[in-house]
């Protein structure tokens, strides 16, 4: 075969094809911090970390997953993170600031924001979230966002796991008997720990423990208050579409009691299971991003 003959000033050429650069999103809950990683068409894949309630350590927690997946800045188009207890832009910024070393282009939201998105789309409606913490956030369709609840453990959250654990020490904590409780108090992780005990609340609420169906009914009403709260104030129409997020209203038994509870409140609600998960939403935000700006952040209400 002949050999191909190369002039003086040229060189035979090869076609490189740069590669597709990866685009990250992170969602920071109150107990699992999770990643999820698009290139292009390829497969997501998803890693769960134990969360650090500190999200001023979240940097250096991506940055060793960045390290084992052999991923780098330069690799990177974008990043979206999620975050519980962000709310205001400040905040918000001030968690970007300490991420952008991790990618091209990085964003932060709020892990409502990205729930809602996940759930049902760009559309109007509202998501009731209830995992470690609770909160409502809704948005018109239009790009107007509102929220309720999601002030933390030490004012809020109520119906979450967090709030029914802490209403079930209260409960059982009579007299002498407070070991229980100051055992949880005095661990490395209490709002995690006592949050732990929801599963065991509601069960014993389904099976008609009497101090157990009270906390229960109380927080689905609270949560109940929350939407109702949220639909008026962003003037969302009959039948209102509600979907909903996080470990305790996984359980459907507790979140038909939500229902119920609107119910009785004369809100019409038209439940639908969420379409993606949050970090799932989070790296299709990444992927905006990557190109254009991202729908999350075109109107928040503080």
């Amino acid at each position: 075969m002949a050999t191909p003959i190369v002039g003086k000033n040229r060189s035979p050429t090869t076609t490189m094809r740069a590669p597709i650069p990866l685009c990250v999103g992170v969602d920071v809950g109150g107990t699992w911090v999770r990643v999820a990683a698009s290139r292009g068409p390829g497969r997501v894949t998803t890693i769960v970390t134990p969360a650090d309630r500190d999200l001023m350590r979240l940097a250096p927690l991506l940055r060793a997953i960045w390290q084992r997946r052999h991923w780098r800045r330069r690799d990177i188009a974008a990043l979206v993170v999620a975050s519980r207890a962000l709310w205001t832009r400040r905040e918000r910024r001030a968690l970007a600031l300490t991420l952008r070393g991790l990618a091209g282009r990085v964003e932060v939201i709020a892990d409502a924001q990205a729930a809602l998105l996940g759930a049902i789309g760009d559309g109007p409606g509202a998501l009731v979230l209830a995992g470690t913490g609770s909160i409502v956030v809704a948005h018109d369709g239009r790009g107007s966002w509102t929220r309720a609840g999601g002030l933390g453990p030490l004012v809020g959250d109520e119906g979450s796991g967090f709030w029914l654990g802490r209403e079930w020490l209260r409960a059982i904590s009579r007299g002498e008997d407070i070991l229980p409780a100051l055992a949880l108090l005095r661990s490395r992780n209490p709002v995690g720990r006592i949050a732990a005990l929801a599963p065991g609340v509601i069960r014993r609420a389904r099976r008609g423990n009497r101090d157990a169906r009270r906390i229960v009914s109380v927080g689905q009403a609270a949560l109940a208050a929350h939407i109702v709260d949220i639909a008026r104030r962003l003037h969302l129409s009959s039948p209102v579409l509600v979907s909903w997020a996080g470990s305790v209203l996984g359980d459907d038994w507790y979140r038909a009691g939500v229902g119920r509870a609107l119910a009785r409140v004369g809100l019409r609600a038209r439940w639908v299971a969420p379409a993606r998960p949050p970090v799932a939403a989070a790296a299709r935000l990444a992927e905006h991003l990557a190109g254009k700006n991202s729908p999350a952040t075109r109107k928040n209400s503080r």
